[in-house]
């Protein structure tokens, strides 16, 4: 393994090494409490950053302030303004790229080299394609009756609670950040406690290209004390979330109180579908891809790979191939491409699943090894001769495991493909359009890939159901996420 942990001066240490306070009506400001946490490097295990540690009292100033800008300036400002804001803010973003860019490799155990690639333009295409919706939200003009002007328009929803999580904290926080502004929306954002600093960076920047006071807060601290006093407090208006399905349901219990909107964006044990007839080395090459990226760490990642009878030895024997291929190291080295997980915690949970597969029968093919004596690397498991009814295919690992299952024709493929609690994505693989539409069809899958894997794009909605969470975001199901429709009758016979 290539490791290089000692990097030079720049913008990205340089923010690290001030206190990292909350961010509430536009200033930085301690924890009320004092507290604060360590943020640490997943590949040493070091500490990089301290953290302010938020608490209810923080929450209930960070609300306070995003009411205010809600009823004040923000709701106000003709809508092309905030859109011209939002522009502002994404030119500032491309203009700190290398320091953003490098931050959240560091804060999130990230290679470098696809948080360039991916990451960081997912994030500000995400700002770009939202600012420009900002001044065209409207409603219809209904004709109900002849005495009457009858017409709708879409008004922001309120204050919005953001909770972000660790696997994509840039990108899937501008996801949520992004339509919420530009549809005139508030907010007060938790970032994961493992990966903290890009959302206060991207804050700082946001408020520097003119976004008024209050307007997008951050309250940095633990799940159980700032998501849970956002969550539960009565003059939040909208919870949207990214996480895992067990913290989902207590987030749909907490909203009751109030009645609060809820969306959530959940867990995925998704399923990646290799006929026999397909492409084998294309199939075997995305099919690594689709799990061993982020190092696993991926709500859609294809974590079962079912093979038709005829190509599965093959399949396996390519994969196995490829996973020993990947070089793991420094997510600063450009040329890593399996980084560490997120924490000591995570490793541990992984290494469990391994064990696990190994107790159920499965065949560990190859990996699922610590890697190295600091950080939590994990070299990249493929386990075979996994039956579908094991643990190791029906929980949700979230990591660099995968498991493939052998399938015998289409129904079959079905069968495994939507037996679990998850239907968040789907891929598979055939030369014969026939079949790639009839599995499209019938898969449990919010997105369905054919012939490819992995793709996301803010223009198409993204979102499962079951398991794997309630809503839609990206395009325009994201605007409807953020505002309320409103009927208005005008009497015309007066």
């Amino acid at each position: 393994m290539s490791v290089a942990y000692d990097f030079a001066h720049s913008p990205a240490t340089e923010f690290m090494s001030r206190p990292q306070h909350l961010l509430i009506d536009g200033r930085r400001v301690p924890a009320s409490s004092g507290r604060t946490f360590n943020s640490l490097n997943p590949a040493t295990g070091q500490v990089i950053a301290i953290v302010a540690e938020g608490n209810e009292a923080d929450v209930d100033h960070a609300v306070a302030a995003a009411r205010r800008a809600f009823e004040g300036p923000w709701r106000t400002m003709r809508a092309s303004e905030r859109g011209q804001i939002l522009l502002r803010w994404a030119d500032l973003l491309k203009a700190h790229a290398e320091e953003i860019i490098e931050l959240e490799s560091i804060d999130a155990g990230k290679p470098i080299a696809a948080t360039s690639r991916q990451d960081f333009p997912a994030a500000v295409d995400t700002l770009i394609y939202y600012a420009g919706w900002a001044d065209k939200i409207s409603g219809d003009v209904v004709p109900v009756r002849d005495d009457a002007l009858t017409y709708t328009v879409r008004e922001p929803v309120g204050v919005v609670a953001a909770i972000v999580p660790w696997n994509f904290p840039l990108m899937i926080g501008m996801w949520k950040l992004a339509p919420a502004l530009a549809c005139g929306c508030t907010i007060v954002m938790k970032p994961a406690e493992l990966t903290s600093l890009s959302a206060l960076r991207i804050a700082e920047l946001a408020l520097e290209a003119g976004l008024p006071a209050g307007v997008f807060n951050v309250v940095t601290g633990p799940g159980r004390v700032v998501g849970d006093a956002l969550v539960n407090h009565p003059d939040v208006d909208k919870v949207t979330f990214t996480g895992s399905p067990g913290v989902g349901r207590g987030i749909m219990k907490g909203a009751a109180s109030n009645f609060k909107r809820i969306s959530l964006e959940l867990g995925g044990k998704s399923a990646n579908v290799i006929f026999d007839d397909a492409d084998l080395e294309a199939a075997s090459k995305a099919a690594a891809s689709g799990i061993f990226f982020n190092a696993g760490q991926v709500c859609s990642a294809g974590s079962r790979v079912l093979v038709q009878e005829k190509a599965y030895d093959e399949v396996v024997e390519r994969l196995a191939a490829r996973a020993k291929s990947l070089r793991i190291g420094d997510p600063l080295d450009r040329k890593t491409v399996l980084g560490p997980v997120i924490s000591e915690k995570q490793m541990k949970s992984v290494l469990d699943y391994v064990d696990i597969g190994r107790k159920e029968g499965a065949t560990l093919v190859t990996g699922g090894e610590k890697v190295g004596d600091r950080g939590y690397f994990i070299s990249p498991a493929v386990f075979a001769n996994v039956a579908h009814e094991m643990r190791i295919s029906q929980e949700e690992i979230f990591g660099p495991v995968v498991s493939v299952i052998k399938f015998k024709d289409e129904a079959d493929a079905l069968r495994i493909a939507n037996g679990t609690a998850y239907s968040l994505a789907a891929g598979v693989w055939s030369r014969d359009i026939g079949k790639l539409q009839r599995f499209a069809k019938r898969a449990r899958a919010g997105t369905v890939w054919m012939n490819t894997y992995g793709y996301t794009d803010v223009r198409l909605p993204w979102g499962g159901e079951r398991d794997s969470g309630l809503g839609r975001e990206h395009g325009t199901a994201a605007l409807d996420n953020f505002t309320e429709p409103k009927a208005v009758w005008m009497n015309l016979a007066v």
